[in-house]
């Protein structure tokens, strides 16, 4: 077993290495180019979509473009802003923020590409229901159907371990150890619980996410706000020393190991892309199914999903962990989140962050499920949809209730595997991307009305 998960890390540690990095930055950056820097220019507009001011209930499409970016929102706001963070400025220092702040920026045009593509992809079947993802667009827009299998395959694969037996291993752990709960029946409950929510398909999953996620979102930023504003003075140089981390590394201070530059750019810019998922290619899915025949509207709903996800809550962890300097004391994860949360609410801080991996695991959970469905939709057809939902909740409580590192390091694998078609996708289709921009911005009729 010891072979198999060292043969397992070196396998995650090349999908995950420079070569993947580089090609989702470097498609962020392309497509940012070839869009003009939409999210900079029409920011403002697509927060003014998420209301709801120019929805029309006759457009084809299960959800409305709230519940769309709840659903993709819920599946990335999760371990990754609490322990993800953590480890970056553990293993990379503070310098790593700011990395993980230029992957957000690059990774909302990435979020609008493939979102984007997966509107004008997207199938609407005669019920009503909709399949949309990278699948749909490599087939249909690029023709090649043998890479839509293979994301569809290596998605619906991650789908048991990002998505289920990770989550519910990160929701049992706390649960245990703040509520004494025994990880079994903390599994048992999320399982059924989860079965209640993903029975009722995406327009369940949409209801459930557009409740849950503003919910954990005020929760947990109201939890960081407190420690901040009770070291406000320091926040100004809290900033500088990110800034100054970035391009010179950090130096070892206390139990804090120290950073070289490389390390400082790698931790940032993975655990960035690990956070918010852009060009991953599961985010897709979810907003395929909005109600609306824009694709260039959900692509501008779409973007706004990583700058909440990174630059508003990630910055929260970081902000925490650096103004308390509990990074200096040899912690990483989740440990070193709490350590800081504790710091300065000794006794509270620990409970927001137990309650925030909670419902963060659990919303993940229940998006992930969805992806899943729809990429074995994709392969097997609709009778597997059920079968699948019924494996999937089994699984909760076995991820509950088990060590994980296997599974871990196998979704980890997985989820770089899914990338890599979806981004030769947006690469070959980044001219669709692009004409499909400019000639929606070109009638401003069509930019205004709700057609």
């Amino acid at each position: 077993m010891e072979d198999m998960l060292e043969f397992l890390n070196t396998v995650s540690s090349f999908v995950w290495g420079p070569i993947t990095i580089i090609l989702l930055v470097g498609t962020g950056v392309l497509i940012t180019l070839l869009v003009r820097g939409i999210q900079f220019r029409h920011f403002v507009y697509g927060v003014q979509l998420i209301t709801g001011k120019y929805d029309n209930p006759k457009d084809h499409g299960e959800i409305t473009h709230f519940q769309a970016l709840s659903a993709a929102l819920s599946a990335t706001i999760g371990t990754g802003n609490i322990a993800g963070v953590g480890t970056a400025i553990a293993v990379g220092g503070p310098g790593a923020v700011f990395w993980m702040w230029i992957t957000a920026i690059f990774g909302m045009a990435l979020k609008y590409g493939e979102c984007l593509l997966s509107l004008k992809y997207r199938v609407v079947h005669e019920n009503g229901i909709v399949s949309a993802g990278p699948m749909y667009y490599l087939e249909r827009g690029l023709g090649q159907k043998w890479l839509g299998m293979l994301f569809a395959l290596f998605a619906s694969i991650a789908s048991f371990g990002i998505g289920n037996m990770v989550q519910a291993n990160s929701v049992a752990e706390p649960a245990l150890v703040y509520f004494g709960l025994p990880k079994i029946v903390t599994g048992l409950v999320i399982g059924a619980l989860v079965f209640l929510v993903i029975v009722g398909g995406i327009k369940r999953i949409g209801h459930v996410a557009s409740g849950l996620v503003p919910f954990m979102t005020i929760f947990y930023i109201a939890g960081a706000l407190i420690v901040i504003l009770g070291n406000l003075q320091a926040v100004p140089a809290c900033f500088a020393l990110i800034f100054h981390d970035a391009f010179t590394g950090s130096a070892a201070t206390g139990g804090f190991t120290g950073a070289a530059v490389a390390q400082t750019i790698r931790m940032g810019v993975a655990r960035g892309v690990f956070s918010n998922e852009a060009g991953l290619g599961s985010a897709p899915i979810a907003h395929g199914a909005a109600r609306t025949e824009e694709p260039v509207r959900e692509g501008l709903v779409a973007m706004i999903g990583p700058f909440i996800d990174t630059i508003v809550i990630c910055t929260m962890t970081a902000l925490v962990i650096t103004l308390t300097g509990a990074y200096t004391q040899g912690l990483t994860g989740a440990e070193l989140t709490a350590k800081a949360f504790s710091m300065d609410l000794p006794v509270v801080g620990g409970y927001i962050v137990a309650i925030g991996i909670i419902i963060f695991a659990f919303s993940t959970a229940i998006s992930w499920s969805y992806y899943g469905d729809r990429s074995v939709e994709y392969l097997f057809g609709p009778k597997m949809v059920l079968p699948y939902r019924i494996l999937y909740c089994i699984l909760l409580p076995v991820g509950a209730s088990v060590q994980l590192n296997l599974v871990w390091t196998i979704s980890d694998i997985f989820n770089a595997l899914m990338a890599w078609p979806n981004l030769v996708g947006l690469i070959c289709l980044s001219g669709v991307i692009m004409r499909s921009t400019h000639e929606y911005f070109s009638d401003p009729g069509r930019i205004a009305r709700k057609r």
